[in-house]
């Protein structure tokens, strides 16, 4: 590696040493909460909080309804570190600080990342407050986290993406949803990098391509997940349909509270999964 990525991995080693020193025990499961989803991180059972501004190396979330904290405690019975907010491209982060927790978790010990976020609509067959599990994702966020020095600490120089979002746990969280009578979409999400909503012209191109749903997110932190081996199970709540789709104008307000209303649903699901899968 090359000095910046030594400098690199020791931030995230000295991050990690720094939340791990604060834990009763290590992690095994870790969770990105989006756009009005933090709430579950509300359910942690005797939680341990760390503001990310705390966290040696940590960038700070500023998006709406995005807390811009670590929760970790138990959950469903599993030990869980858990983001209250993540951070975003449209921020102004760089690619390395949005991934940067990812490797944090992996030196934590987490070995499976549940990522959540809130979602425009492409599908014409889904409605507004829809759940969506993620089967494979198309990035158009113009870049990748793994440009530049590959980090041989976290992972290859080429990344496989063919299982990116695995069959066995999407089979786990289907059988949850279906136990608990929640009707459960699945598909693929589209990233781009905001924080302009598309346009009309770029969701039918969109639709074109295969994608389902898009959004502002979650793409970075599964790539960065794949390369250092962590298994993920992603989920998008579908808070308004992507424009065009409905004739009306699209707000953050709406993301919010759709989130907010359809939030309780998606705890269930995850709680469910955690308290019966294997992860």
């Amino acid at each position: 590696m090359d000095k910046c990525n030594d400098l690199r991995a020791a931030w995230a080693r000295e991050a990690a040493a720094y939340v791990a020193a604060r834990l009763p025990e290590p992690p095994r499961t870790g969770m990105i909460l989006g756009s009005g989803l933090g709430g579950i991180a509300e359910r942690i059972e005797s939680p341990t909080v760390i503001p990310y501004r705390e966290i040696p190396h940590f960038a700070c979330s500023t998006a709406p309804g995005h807390a811009g904290r670590l929760v970790a405690g138990r959950l469903g019975g599993r030990p869980v570190v858990c983001m209250q907010g993540r951070l975003h491209r449209y921020e102004g982060h760089e690619m390395a600080d949005i991934i940067f927790p990812i490797r944090v978790m992996k030196l934590l010990g987490v070995q499976t990342l549940i990522v959540t976020n809130a979602a425009g609509g492409i599908n014409t067959g889904f409605q507004v407050g829809d759940l969506m599990l993620i089967a494979d994702h198309i990035n158009l966020m113009g870049t990748n986290p793994l440009i530049g020095p590959n980090e041989e600490d976290f992972g290859p120089r080429f990344c496989d993406m063919s299982y990116a979002y695995p069959a066995a746990l999407r089979k786990t969280a289907r059988e949850a949803a279906d136990r608990l009578g929640i009707p459960l979409q699945e598909g693929v999400y589209l990233a781009v990098t905001g924080p302009s909503f598309e346009t009309p012209a770029e969701i039918r191109a969109f639709r074109t391509l295969g994608a389902d749903a898009v959004g502002m997110s979650t793409v970075p932190e599964v790539i960065a997940a794949s390369h250092c081996g962590i298994q993920v199970l992603a989920f998008s709540l579908i808070t308004n349909m992507a424009a065009g789709v409905l004739d009306q104008k699209l707000t953050e307000e709406e993301v919010i509270e759709i989130g907010a209303q359809k939030g309780a649903q998606l705890q269930a699901l995850i709680l469910e999964i955690l308290a019966h899968g294997e992860l």
